[in-house]
């Protein structure tokens, strides 16, 4: 018997494609033999420096922004990467489809975790964790992209897939399989067309 293949799955928790993404990958995990490691990268991170936000580059709204990632740092550092991936599954439910952004909290409680890993969200203790992660994320993809990147053990490593609304059942395996094929090929470098509206099924 062959053992499941190894994928690690780098995202920001703010990013609602992001979040469709990650309900594929777990469609994923249920239709193939896959595990997922769950890793933290941070789109404020990687807008640092670039005129993205005039009105405000990093005040109010930056941390706002990064408060979630911080927070999910601090569930991998002191829970692991299965903790975080439940974290993500309540947190993307309370911020994406239901548009909770008070979320962080109750999403901690819905995954078992202590909620006082949300104080976590307002200070930096955990910013060098997140930087350290979106830096090993970006270093297998290159700068040019933003969030989610993907892994997969022994084959190589991509920007996305982005999907919307996310594939189910075997239609998220057919595209597992292709997109273990494209990052296993050393040649290929990039497929895209326009972004379609978001759809949460």
């Amino acid at each position: 018997m062959s053992a499941p293949q190894i994928a690690d799955f780098w995202f920001d928790p703010v990013c609602p494609y992001t979040w469709l993404t990650s309900r594929w990958i777990r469609e994923v995990e249920r239709v193939r033999d896959v595990t997922v490691r769950w890793r933290v990268m941070s789109l404020s991170v990687l807008n640092e420096g670039l005129d993205v936000d005039p009105e405000d580059p990093e005040g109010e709204w930056g941390d706002y922004m990064r408060g979630p990632g911080r927070v999910c740092a601090a569930v991998d550092a002191r829970h692991g990467s299965d903790a975080l991936g439940a974290y993500l599954d309540a947190l993307g439910v309370r911020l994406h489809e239901r548009g909770e952004w008070d979320g962080i909290e109750p999403a901690l409680a819905d995954a078992g975790l202590p909620v006082e890993l949300a104080s976590a969200a307002w200070t930096e203790e955990y910013d060098a964790a997140v930087r350290a992660s979106h830096q090993q994320g970006l270093a297998l993809v290159g700068p040019e992209v933003g969030t989610p990147v993907l892994s997969v053990r022994g084959t190589g490593a991509l920007f996305g897939p982005v999907v919307s609304p996310a594939p189910k059942g075997e239609a998220a395996g057919r595209l597992w399989d292709g997109v273990v094929l494209m990052a296993g090929t050393p040649d290929f470098y990039e497929l895209k067309r326009p972004y379609g509206e978001l759809d949460f099924g």
